[in-house]
């Protein structure tokens, strides 16, 4: 497979009692496939993976194996606290058929890079598919540095990174020194600088209500290679990305911005909770305001 496009982290609709909404849940499917989402993630943290049980977590990947039914490509995140769910993941995800999988660092247990390296390895030879790694070290608290890198790097199954420490001098090292290990925006205020650095791949949590909007940013950038109009389309964006990182209220903002969209989001499930009237209102500006820039720009 390739690691090219716009990879959306689906979301994880709710009911009003916070069951999860396997038809809304299917709309949404239907929605990204629709819009040309290169590959839906699913058991991101914008799907709330952590507050699943695992059980439901195999249920809703197994959910979006047969609404995708070959459709676009299907990833599957198998980020957990201990080393042996993920790899229980990662052989469930083998056996459903995935595209790939996610491996993140594990959270809490802060490992070093060779415990952190041993890890991702031994969920690599229990799934034997394509993955991608995400370096998030402000939830998980480890980075994954340079030992790590190399010793998961003999590896022809991690073909990607998502990478989202926020400091640019990793994206200059990662496509210096590390091109086998292709690089993949996780920082949405940095995608114009991904894409210049090369990366090919952009796992962006807005695209799960503005998936035009993302892929308008990648292509111009990607494949027309017209930064000009890219840092155009790139300054219409920024103040969504400011609402979305603000105040701690990432996945209630990209549930409710589904939900100006005509899609069912329902609310977080405990300990987050939903938007204020306040924050809705905020977002409906920015949103509406976006929508129409961009698309004025592409109509040029």
């Amino acid at each position: 497979m390739k690691m090219e496009g716009i990879f959306t982290p689906i979301i994880t609709p709710h009911d009003d009692n916070g069951g999860i909404d396997k038809v809304a849940f299917g709309e949404m499917c239907e929605y990204l496939i629709e819009n040309g989402i290169h590959c839906i993630l699913v058991g991101g943290s914008t799907g709330e993976y952590y507050a699943q049980t695992f059980e439901e977590r195999i249920e809703m990947a197994k959910l979006a194996k047969d609404v995708i039914n070959g459709r676009t490509q299907l990833m599957i995140g198998v980020g957990s606290t201990r080393t042996e769910e993920s790899i229980e993941l990662a052989k469930a995800a083998r056996e459903m058929g995935a595209d790939s999988i996610l491996i993140n660092s594990p959270p809490y247990a802060v490992p070093t890079d060779l415990e952190n390296a041993m890890h991702a390895l031994r969920i690599d030879r229990a799934a034997n598919l394509p993955i991608m790694l995400y370096n998030y070290p402000h939830r998980t608290g480890t980075m994954m540095g340079p030992e790590y890198l190399d010793r998961v790097g003999r590896s022809k199954n991690f073909m990607a990174i998502k990478e989202s420490s926020g400091d640019i001098n990793r994206v200059h090292m990662l496509a210096r020194d590390y091109p086998h290990i292709g690089l993949g925006c996780g920082m949405d205020d940095q995608a114009l600088e991904f894409f210049a650095w090369g990366a090919k791949v952009w796992v962006c949590a807005g695209s799960n209500f503005l998936p035009k909007e993302h892929i308008a940013l990648y292509e111009t950038c990607i494949l027309q290679n017209d930064f000009n109009k890219g840092r155009r389309i790139m300054s219409a964006m920024l103040p969504l990305m400011r609402v979305l990182e603000q105040g701690g209220k990432f996945v209630q903002c990209v549930k409710y911005g589904c939900e100006m969209m005509g899609l069912k989001a329902g609310p977080p499930r405990a300990p987050l909770r939903p938007l204020t009237k306040d924050d809705k209102r905020e977002l409906v500006q920015v949103v509406t305001t976006l929508k129409k820039t961009i698309a004025g720009i592409m109509e040029e």
